[in-house]
């Protein structure tokens, strides 16, 4: 078993995508004395929460700025967080760290998520910074054992995540995707590269289409990362806007890894939960 990293004590470097979870894992860094410093990936971070810490923006691929920022601002551990899309080779911006290890990006671009982000992993190591996980450096954002709200699953839809979790870890090695819904024993959907978000829509689609016989207020979304997934990066989410789509989608509950999925605004969440009478459920991986 591998060991934890040891704890950080000077500064972390937060690589920022798109949404709200960067700025959880710096709020959360910052309330235990360790100062975060947020590389803001142009066209995805937003700008506006930026300005309470010390930041910087950069473009997609653009390797050499980011690397002498981090060193600028003292940073040995860096965490990356927040989301993407995938991009295309002709978007990335060129500086001559990026030239260095061109052949690197082509290599991790042809290949699924897991393989481009673990490329990206060894090209920061490379550089001599210590790439971290989420649950190294903010744990306390991560979706803990357990209910969430007032709503608890039944014992069918106990049966149901078990089978569901079951899907995933077959799926996994695929390198698929982290969900899918499960509706009275029958998996109905899949996530592909539309995300969670695509996937719940799809699902409603199919409730209006009549192509799913079961009433609404039966189903489960359930989200856990893929089996040999490197857990530093890329790890299941969950917010009120997945509480809202499920409830679109005329599901009953949410199921999602404990300990291994980031929780985005807790409270809002369970108060969209609560609202519409739907579970929502930490379970162990």
């Amino acid at each position: 078993m591998t060991a934890p990293p040891a704890a950080s004590t000077g500064p972390v470097g937060v690589i920022a995508g798109a949404g709200t979870l960067p700025f959880a894992a710096a709020a959360s860094l910052q309330s235990r004395g360790i100062k975060p410093v947020i590389f803001a990936i142009k066209g995805f971070c937003d700008p506006a929460p930026l300005t309470a810490y010390a930041h910087h923006w950069v473009a997609l691929g653009q390797v050499g700025r980011l690397m002498r920022l981090l060193r600028a601002e003292n940073c040995r551990d860096v965490v990356f967080i927040g989301a993407l899309v995938r991009p295309a080779l002709s978007e990335i911006r060129l500086d001559l760290g990026t030239l260095r290890v061109f052949p690197q990006i082509a290599a991790a671009l042809r290949g699924g998520d897991d393989h481009l982000l673990s490329g990206a992993a060894r090209i920061i190591e490379d550089y001599g910074f210590r790439l971290l996980g989420v649950q190294d450096v903010a744990p306390d954002i991560l979706m803990p054992q357990g209910q969430l709200g007032r709503a608890a699953p039944d014992a069918g839809s106990a049966a149901d995540i078990e089978k569901g979790l079951t899907a995933l870890r077959v799926m996994g090695p695929l390198d698929i995707g982290q969900a899918l819904v499960i509706i009275d024993g029958h998996i109905v959907s899949v996530e592909d590269i539309e995300g969670t978000d695509g996937l719940l829509d799809r699902v409603a689609a199919l409730r209006a289409r009549g192509r799913i016989r079961a009433k609404p207020g039966r189903g489960i979304l359930v989200k856990a990362p893929k089996v040999s997934q490197d857990l530093r990066f890329d790890l299941p989410t969950l917010g009120p806007r997945t509480i809202e789509g499920a409830v679109a989608a005329g599901l009953n509950g949410v199921a999602i890894a404990a300990g291994k999925a980031i929780v985005a605004e807790p409270q809002r969440l369970i108060e969209i939960a609560d609202g519409a009478g739907v579970f929502v459920v930490g379970v162990p991986v």
